[in-house]
């Protein structure tokens, strides 16, 4: 599969369910990018603390955070 970059205007590509996008201005795509960098920063500072059920659920809040302030950007 081709990869889109998330700030392309292209990302509409791979996307089965939302069938129209708006143009993200400059702006919005650097705050989607930047919100998606400091997401990454933080799950590598988890992935350093071991494993449990409790480092589980920290990723998947951190995966999740991520993903509702992108999908208001993106809205």
């Amino acid at each position: 599969m081709a990869e889109v970059d998330s700030a392309s205007d292209a990302r509409t590509t791979n996307n089965a369910v939302r069938h129209q996008y708006r143009v993200l201005s400059d702006a919005e795509k650097a705050m989607m990018v930047a919100i998606k960098d400091k997401g990454q920063e933080l799950l590598d500072l988890i992935g350093q603390c071991g494993g449990s059920r409790e480092i589980s659920i920290a990723r998947t809040k951190t995966e999740e955070a991520v993903m509702w302030a992108v999908k208001h950007i993106t809205a």
